[in-house]
This record gives structure tokens, C-alpha cells and sequence, in this order.
């Protein structure tokens, strides 16, 4: 598989995001889907990926703890491309358990908690969300975080055992802006209030002038471990 993806990422270093979508949707119809927050990002590649194939699969993680302004953009994103985005909620047994050791907000008192919510409310979802599937497209980018700086265009999701497809990898920020703004895609409005990055509402703020853009997020941790599990090598 490494050799594989090794090629895979010399054949389509040089082409733009858009020819990289459309060679994956085609080569791997029905066997391929965007997991989207309806950041940015994830709103480009919806718009992207819509446009080539309007029945390609794009699904959503409900965490049960989202802002009011991300589900108005799925309804947004809902309503102008005519789909449904596929969403997927953890188990309500494992959000009790979760609530019964560590309480509403245990999340902010160490990692560990952190990471245990997230996994409940992320990443056992997300697995359900790929079974099936053989490329999981995603809108990282590499300025994003010093934990996403080493990212590829293309990689393998040993946990998941899909290939992960980065199509934005080399983006900037201004160039995701400038992308939205001329296509008319509905965005977040928490974009505009300072929020670079959104996860779920406790857990995301907004940022000050200068700071990095994965800054609010668990910002009560040090940038190194500000990862929730789904992008893991």
C-alpha cells in the first residue's frame, strides 16, 4: 500500500483540486465520501464535489454539541445543492456512560477526558461513516496546524483502512476565501465572528488577531496535542 500511495501522490502532485476530485469520484463511485464540519474547507470541497457528481455521498458528524450557526449552514448547504447530507450520531449509550464518569464538561479537566469524548462523540461515529468505503476525502490543509504540516495529498488511513485524499493540502486561507466568494458557497457564519476553526461549541472560541487559526480550538491545550483522533496517521 505504501508504494501505491507513494505513486498515487506523484501522479497527481501537479493537478488542481478539482481535477484530483474528479479522477477519485469517478474511479471510485459509490466507494467514496467527504466527511464535512461545514468549516471553510468543507464547504469548498462540497461545492467542488457536487458539482462534478451530484449523488456523491457527503456525511456529517452530529457530536450533539454543535454551534446553532453549523446547523444553519447545513441546512444552507442542504437547501442550494438540492441533497441531504448524510449525519451520523454517536451512540447515546456511550454519551451517557460518558456523562455518568466524567460529567457534562469533564472534557476541559484533562486530555485524557478529552480525547474520550471525542471519541465517543467523533470518532466511533466516523467509523461507521466509512465502513464501506475506500477513499475518505477530507479539507485539510497544511498551514492549518504544526500537526497537519507533514500531511501528504494523499495517504493511508490504517485505522480506518482507507485511502485519505487531501485535495486542499496546498491551499491557503485566502485562497479557500477567495474560492467561496466567487462560487456563492454558504459559509459559517462564525467565520465572520473570529472563529477560523469550529468543532464543537465548548470546545471552540474564537481567536485574536495574530494568532494561529487551530488557536481556539481546545485552547486549553498545547498546540501539539490539539488533534480530536480522526486525522491520526
Amino acid at each position: 500500500m505504501f508504494e501505491k500511495i507513494q505513486q498515487l501522490n506523484e501522479q497527481f502532485s501537479h493537478l488542481t483540486a478539482q481535477e484530483i476530485l474528479e479522477y477519485f469520484l469517478n474511479a471510485y463511485k459509490g466507494k467514496i465520501a467527504l466527511s464535512s464540519s461545514f468549516g471553510a474547507e468543507d464547504q469548498v470541497l462540497s461545492h467542488m464535489i457536487l458539482t462534478i457528481d451530484k449523488t456523491a455521498k457527503i456525511f456529517t458528524l452530529d457530536t450533539g454539541r454543535l454551534p446553532y450557526e453549523t446547523y444553519s449552514v447545513m441546512d444552507s448547504t442542504n437547501l442550494k445543492y438540492g441533497i441531504k447530507v448524510d449525519v451520523y450520531f454517536p451512540e447515546a449509550k456511550e454519551v451517557e456512560e460518558l456523562y455518568k464518569t466524567q460529567g457534562i464538561n469533564g472534557f476541559y479537566e484533562s486530555i485524557e477526558n478529552r480525547k474520550r469524548c471525542c471519541f465517543v462523540r467523533k470518532i466511533q461515529p466516523l467509523q461507521r461513516a466509512l465502513k464501506g468505503l475506500e477513499v475518505w476525502v477530507t479539507g485539510l490543509r497544511a498551514s492549518q496546524s504544526v500537526t497537519r504540516e507533514q500531511m501528504q495529498l494523499i495517504e493511508y488511513d490504517e485505522a480506518n483502512q482507507v485511502i485519505k485524499l487531501n485535495p486542499l493540502l496546498a491551499w491557503s486561507e485566502q485562497d479557500v476565501w477567495d474560492f467561496i466568494k466567487e462560487n456563492n458557497v454558504p459559509y459559517n457564519k462564525l467565520h465572520d465572528q473570529g472563529y477560523p476553526s469550529i468543532g464543537c461549541a465548548p470546545c471552540t472560541r474564537a481567536v485574536k488577531e495574530g494568532e494561529d487559526i487551530r488557536s481556539g480550538r481546545w485552547w486549553w491545550e498545547n498546540p501539539e496535542h490539539k488533534e480530536c483522533g480522526l486525522h491520526k496517521k
